[in-house]
């Protein structure tokens, strides 16, 4: 059996006969690997022999997390849009449940109108961990990074601003959208990120343009909680979040890792 010695671009995905396996993608074609999530982190990449047409197959969230952590206000100009000081000299922390999470083409379901009316997206980089984090100091906190990807952070802007902690607001089912794909070797801390609401684009950005850097934010989450290997971190939005209603569609691309799109219900 062939051994992979490096990945560029892992997906999970899950075949018509509903087996789920992690494969490289090769242009339109994807490379199966027999390897499960913790032998990929540890680089034992096996080659199964088979490979499959990208658009053949179902393509799901590239990692279940044991839990999604998101920082708020790390772009100056998002905060202030929604009220926050700007600058701050630590994050606004949050989590998402697992619950949340959505891959690429699936819906966002918006709540009945009785418990919110401004549903948001917020286009994000998201980091994978890939080995246990714990008290890691600033200038290596990037060696605890498996690879990125994109994440949505679907809002209810209403409920935010009005409940005393964000756990409803961002928690709802399928509230997280998650993917299309885990890219390693990218450097986090330079990447432009372009949110489109029907095509029209209503964030941009660069994760260069943080008030709070990347590894400063490891770092800092690691003295507070164990980060586990594969574990997502979602590093926030830059300005321009806006509404979404139902027939909407939302994409987040983030460049040399791709684009997530979904469908509001």
């Amino acid at each position: 059996m062939k051994v992979l010695q490096t990945t560029q671009t892992l997906v999970r995905f899950q075949q018509r006969s509903g087996n789920i396996h992690y494969g490289i993608v090769e242009g339109e074609e994807i490379l199966q690997l027999s390897s499960n999530f913790t032998q990929i982190l540890n680089n034992k990449l096996e080659y199964s022999g088979s490979r499959v047409k990208y658009n053949d197959v179902r393509i799901l969230e590239p990692v279940v997390p044991s839990k999604i952590v998101n920082f708020g206000w790390t772009y100056a100009e998002h905060a202030t849009e929604t009220g926050c000081i700007a600058n701050q000299k630590e994050p606004f922390l949050f989590l998402k449940p697992p619950s949340s999470l959505i891959p690429d083409q699936a819906e966002i379901v918006l709540p009945p109108s009785t418990l919110s009316k401004q549903v948001e997206m917020e286009g994000e980089v998201a980091l994978v961990i890939g080995k246990q984090c714990k008290d890691v100091k600033e200038e290596e906190a990037l060696d605890y990074v498996f690879g990125c990807t994109i994440f949505n952070d679907v809002t209810a802007r209403d409920l935010t601003r009005t409940d005393p902690q964000f756990s409803r607001g961002k928690g709802f089912d399928t509230f997280g959208p998650l993917g299309p794909c885990i890219v390693k070797g990218l450097d986090p801390t330079n990447l432009q990120i372009v949110t489109t609401l029907n095509g029209k684009v209503v964030q941009e950005g660069n994760t260069n343009q943080m008030s709070l850097s990347i590894p400063f934010l490891i770092s800092w989450i690691s003295q507070v909680m164990t980060l586990e290997p594969g574990d997502v971190l979602s590093t926030g939005s830059p300005s321009g979040s806006c509404p979404m209603e139902s027939g909407d569609i939302v994409a987040v691309e983030v460049e040399k890792i791709g684009r997530i799109c979904n469908y509001v219900k």
